[in-house]
């Protein structure tokens, strides 16, 4: 299934312009809490294993989306490069949710194997960042929604 390609300007404004839109970091939370698009939610599609630092799926990754969001939600879907959100967004759109899109570049930018970057990220970019990781945006109050622990 093929998602919606969106660059950081185009999910900056879709956002400005549609209160109703979701933004949904699926980054770790150290990283959503150092800094996000504002009003984004945040939702790990994978943690980092502490001994082995290697990415492990969040397991209750859809069942704390579907708790929080809509399947008839418009949702922009956002990590770090665009990688780990082209995932998640396909694991959306196969559980049903119908107007999804992948945020090219993420919020650090996408770069390539010399480091130069590829595609900007939405700080590059230079629009609004938020720090708040408090309720209804934070992964431990979704996740409780859920019933989930985090």
């Amino acid at each position: 299934m093929a998602i919606k390609q969106i660059t950081p300007p185009q999910a900056h404004e879709t956002l400005d312009k549609d209160a109703t839109v979701i933004y949904l970091d699926v980054r770790t939370e150290p990283e959503f809490t150092a800094g996000h698009p504002q009003r984004g939610i945040n939702v790990p599609v994978v943690f980092f294993d502490q001994r082995t630092r290697q990415p492990v799926p969040n397991p209750d990754f859809l069942a704390v989306a579907e708790a929080n969001i809509p399947k008839d939600a418009k949702v922009i879907v956002g990590c770090q490069a665009g990688g780990r959100s082209q995932r998640a967004a396909e694991i959306m759109a196969q559980a049903g949710y119908a107007n999804v899109s992948n945020m090219q570049g993420g919020f650090g930018g996408a770069r390539d194997q010399t480091g130069r970057v590829v595609v900007p990220g939405w700080q590059e970019s230079g629009l609004p960042v938020g720090t708040d990781n408090g309720e209804g945006v934070s992964y431990a109050s979704l996740a409780a929604k859920a019933g989930v622990k985090a």
